[in-house]
């Protein structure tokens, strides 16, 4: 560049020494110019120089970047290459895996067939077992019902065992309460051939024949009349009292007279004898009594003595509290 110059001030020298002076001036002013396009071109030339360099600079960091990235590239496809080996044992494990799953997803297929059928059955055995639960809960249900019915019924029947057992003591109390007064009304007669007892809850007066007939005869004597007039006051007077005259004899063969024709016919006929003074000395409904007569068939002593025999001929006054009220509650039960 200072080359340049030099050479451009020996030209403009050499051209004032030869030309006239209106060139020269006119060089001067050219020269002017020139200098300062000179000056334009330097500062032009200044700038593209730092240009240079800053594009130096960056090709530099260019050529730096590009190594960089170079090995940037080569790291990452070592790292492509390792991914795609990683990717081709993945692929190569998929496939393994999707064939166990294939051989699993028979296998399942058929455990499931297998599994679906057991379902089926454990269906059909917990419906049949529903069905049982259901019988039985019905069964139970009507068990219960039963039962239910039948503690009622029990609880029915011990109000009417305890009903039953009331009167059953009050009929025991009304036989004692008899007992005592027939005892207290005939008093002077247990020891001519009158006895009182209770049996199987029933009043028992035993009259021998001594106290009411001659041997073989059935015609009252004053002092049996007596004596049942007496019973048939005491009769009179409690009415839910049912009587039975029974006539029995001993077993000795009677001889035929009259309308007896042998000891049946004396134990009717004395029994008869017996219902009509006790009906005909108290005011007693004809439908408490009944006359029977026993013959020697039910004796009290089955020895064959006199004494024995003594105690078979007799009259026997029963004497039952009437049992409607128990009956009607044993016919309920």
């Amino acid at each position: 560049m200072k080359l340049k110059r030099v050479c451009c001030f020996i030209s403009v020298s050499a051209l004032l020494s030869c030309a006239p002076m209106s060139k020269v001036n006119g060089l001067k002013v050219e020269l002017t110019d020139r200098e300062i396009e000179i000056t334009s071109l330097q500062k032009i030339n200044q700038e593209n120089q730092d240009k240079f360099l800053v594009l130096t600079e960056k090709l530099k960091n260019a050529l730096n970047s590009s190594n960089i990235l170079r090995l940037d590239t080569a790291i990452l496809l070592s790292e492509v290459r390792n991914l795609e080996a990683k990717n081709k044992l993945v692929n190569e494990k998929k496939l393994e895996i999707e064939n166990s799953y294939k051989a699993l997803l028979i296998g399942t297929e058929k455990d499931y067939q297998g599994f679906s059928k057991t379902l089926i059955l454990a269906q059909d055995d917990l419906l049949k077992k529903q069905d049982e639960i259901k019988q039985l809960s019905d069964n139970l249900d009507k068990k219960l019902a039963e039962f239910n019915k039948l503690n009622n019924e029990f609880k029915m029947r011990e109000a009417r065992v305890v009903e039953l057992e009331e009167t059953l003591k009050k009929k025991d109390q009304a036989v004692l309460k008899l007992r005592k007064t027939m005892r207290d009304a005939l008093i002077g007669f247990e020891d001519k051939g009158l006895a009182i007892s209770i049996k199987d809850g029933k009043v028992y007066l035993r009259l021998d024949e001594s106290l009411l007939f001659e041997s073989g005869k059935y015609k009252l004597e004053p002092k049996g009349t007596e004596v049942l007039k007496k019973i048939a006051k005491i009769l009179e007077e409690n009415e839910d009292i049912n009587i039975i005259v029974e006539g029995h004899t001993d077993d000795v063969p009677m001889k035929s007279h009259g309308d007896i024709k042998d000891n049946w016919d004396l134990s009717v006929i004395r029994a008869n004898a017996v219902t009509k003074i006790i009906l005909s000395n108290g005011k007693i409904i004809g439908a408490r009594i009944t006359s029977a007569g026993r013959g020697e068939f039910v004796p009290m002593d089955s020895a064959k003595t006199t004494e024995a025999r003594k105690k078979n001929r007799r009259i026997e006054i029963i004497l039952t509290p009437k049992l409607d009220s128990l009956f009607s509650l044993i016919d309920t039960n």
